[in-house]
């Protein structure tokens, strides 16, 4: 279902990372690094929506110090990196019970991210996430992981706000 409606109340976006902010791709070095590769439009996207005063929280299980660093310069202050179980990251950081829950967004793309998505006001995932968070998401992007799916809901979401700046 892609009913934008709860577009109009979110305050805060939470994704996870790979699979969202990358293409699930990792790329591994001679050295044994792992490689992700991301959307620079997305970190535009992101750089907008904390000027304008949302809030994003990244709960993922990778980890890595480049994605962190990279977060990090888009101005991102609370991610939760190395994450087993994001369910209780996401409760530690919200409190529990939530209060204002329709005001939530979350972007993920696999089963880590199921039990989230039932706890937030808007559930979402990249066009190309696994079949059953496709069930269960109520907005599909139709852009695919590290293709810009985290723009297309912060733009969705700041252009039916009027806070997008651009026409």
């Amino acid at each position: 279902m892609n009913n934008l409606s709860p577009f109009a109340e979110i305050k805060t976006f939470i994704f996870d990372v790979d699979g969202v902010f990358t293409d699930s791709t990792l790329l591994v070095t001679e050295n044994g690094e792992l490689l992700r590769k991301m959307s620079v439009r997305d970190g535009f996207a992101i750089k907008l929506a904390l000027r304008s005063g949302y809030e994003i929280v990244i709960i993922t299980g990778g980890t890595s110090v480049g994605v962190e660093k990279r977060l990090r310069s888009l101005g991102i202050q609370h991610i939760y990196s190395g994450i087993q179980d994001k369910l209780n990251t996401f409760k530690a950081h919200f409190g529990y019970p939530l209060e204002k829950k329709s005001t939530l967004l979350y972007m993920g793309d696999d089963y880590p991210d199921w039990e989230i998505m039932d706890e937030v006001g808007f559930a979402t995932c990249p066009a190309d996430a696994e079949p059953a968070i496709l069930q269960k998401a109520q907005y599909i992007s139709p852009h695919m992981g590290g293709q810009g799916c985290v723009r297309d809901v912060i733009e969705k979401t700041m252009r039916i706000q009027q806070k997008w700046p651009f026409i």
